[in-house]
């Protein structure tokens, strides 16, 4: 029983974010999460075309 009474004590003690604040985290989250997916996205198309343009270059080496 102590552990519920120790942990509701350490509940009180905790300082919750206000609805705006939480909002606006969220919404910073979202756009970095956008953003740096864009970066990704776009490293990934370019690695794609240096690969495709690679193996180009090889079959015509090859024959």
């Amino acid at each position: 029983m102590a552990f519920f009474k120790d942990t509701r004590a350490e509940l009180k003690k905790v300082v919750w974010p206000t609805g705006k604040q939480v909002v606006n985290n969220t919404v910073w989250v979202v756009i970095l999460v956008a953003v740096i997916s864009a970066i990704v996205l776009g490293f990934d198309l370019l690695l794609e075309k240096g690969d495709h343009a690679l193996w180009q270059m090889i079959s015509k080496w090859i024959g």
